[in-house]
C-alpha cells in the first residue's frame, strides 16, 4: 500500500533589502530519538549579519553550500574560524557568534547527543565545547555529503538523504546508549527538573558513573544537561512571545528565584536577562512583508 508523506514546508520572505528561504520537514518518526529537526535555508543581506547562537541540549550539524560562516569562539567574537563544508557544534555551557558577509545557504541538523554518538561514533566528550570541521567528522562512508547534498535539486530529496544517512548509521551502531537514553529522555521530560542522586539511585549506578556515562553519550554531566533543558524550555517559551514577569518565570520554569534565573541567562548569553529577551523578540520581529509558503503533502508516496 502506498502512502502520501509529508513534503518540505517552504516559507519564503523578505524585509526592506534582505532575503530570506526556509525549508523544513518533520523527521520520520522512528529517527525522533535521534534527530530533533532539519532546515534547509538561504539568506541574502545587503551587508554582513552576525547572530549570537546560545547553547542548546543539542548537537548542531551545519552542511553549508555557499560561503563558510565565520564562527567565533565560544563566548566571545575574537578568533574567528571558517570550516568550508561546514562543522559540527558539539553542547556547550555558553553562546557563540556566527557571522555572514550577506550570503548564507545550507542545511542545519539537529541531532540528539544521542544520535550524535550513534552517527559520528565518536564519544560526545570530544565535541563539548568545541566546533569541528564536518568533513573532518564525517564517517568515511558519507566524506561527501555535502557535495551530495548540494547536487539534489530539491530540499526534499535533501532531507531523504540526511535520514537514510542517519538511519544507515543507528542500524549499524554497534554502541550501547540505552541506559542514558532513558535519563536523557527523564531529564527532557521533566523540564530538567530531575534530582540527580535520584537519577542515579533509578538508574542503578553511582553518581560518578552516571556522570561517566553522560560524557561519553552525551558530552556533559547530567546537571548541566538538566541547566541545559531548563534555560531551553524558557527560550522556547520568549520565543513564543510568551509574557510573565522574571519572577513568574523563574516559578514557572524550575529555578530558585529570579536571581537563579538570572545567574543561568547571564551565563548562557552572555547578556542580562532583559536584553536577551529584547534580542529573542528583535530576532523575531514583526512578520515580515511579502512572505508566502507552501505546506501540505504531496505526490510523494512510500510503501
Amino acid at each position: 500500500m502506498h502512502a502520501l508523506v509529508p513534503c518540505a514546508r517552504i516559507i519564503r520572505g523578505n524585509s526592506g533589502e534582505s532575503r530570506w528561504e526556509l525549508a523544513t520537514r518533520p523527521p520520520a518518526p522512528r529517527l525522533r530519538p535521534y534527530l530533533r529537526d532539519f532546515s534547509g535555508y538561504t539568506e541574502e543581506t545587503p551587508g554582513p549579519l552576525r547572530r549570537r547562537e546560545l547553547p542548546r541540549p543539542q548537537v548542531v550539524v551545519i552542511i553549508e553550500f555557499g560561503p563558510p560562516l565565520r564562527v567565533f569562539d565560544a563566548g566571545g567574537d575574537r578568533p574567528c574560524s571558517r570550516y568550508p563544508g561546514g562543522f559540527v557544534a558539539g553542547i556547550d555551557d555558553t553562546f557563540t557568534i556566527t557571522e555572514h558577509d550577506g550570503l548564507q545557504r545550507g542545511l542545519q541538523v539537529n541531532l540528539t547527543p544521542i544520535g550524535a554518538r550513534l552517527f559520528f561514533g565518536v564519544p560526545m566528550a570530544e565535541l563539548t565545547g568545541r566546533v569541528v570541521s564536518a568533513r573532518d567528522l564525517l564517517p568515511r562512508k558519507h566524506a561527501r555529503l555535502a557535495e551530495r547534498l548540494e547536487e539534489l535539486p530539491t530540499w526534499d530529496a535533501r532531507f531523504d538523504l540526511i535520514e537514510r544517512a542517519l538511519g544507515e548509521r543507528i542500524d549499524e551502531a554497534r554502541i550501547e546508549t540505552g541506559v542514558v537514553s532513558w535519563a536523557f529522555r527523564r531529564i527532557e521530560e521533566r523540564g530538567g527538573a530531575v534530582d540527580m542522586r535520584v537519577l542515579a539511585r533509578e538508574l542503578g549506578y553511582s553518581q560518578k558513573h552516571v556522570i561517566g556515562l553522560f560524557r561519553e553519550h552525551v558530552g556533559v554531566p547530567p546537571k548541566l544537561l538538566a541547566r541545559l533543558v531548563r534555560f531551553d524550555r524558557l527560550v522556547q517559551h520568549l520565543k513564543a512571545g510568551a509574557s510573565g514577569t522574571w519572577a513568574e518565570l523563574a516559578q514557572r520554569f524550575g529555578y530558585y528565584d529570579q536571581a537563579h534565573l538570572a545567574r543561568d541567562v547571564k551565563q548562557f548569553t552572555g547578556t542580562t536577562p532583559t536584553r536577551a529577551r529584547a534580542e529573542l523578540i528583535e530576532i523575531l520581529g514583526p512578520s515580515n512583508e511579502d512572505h508566502g509558503s507552501y505546506d501540505g503533502r504531496c505526490d510523494r508516496r512510500q510503501e
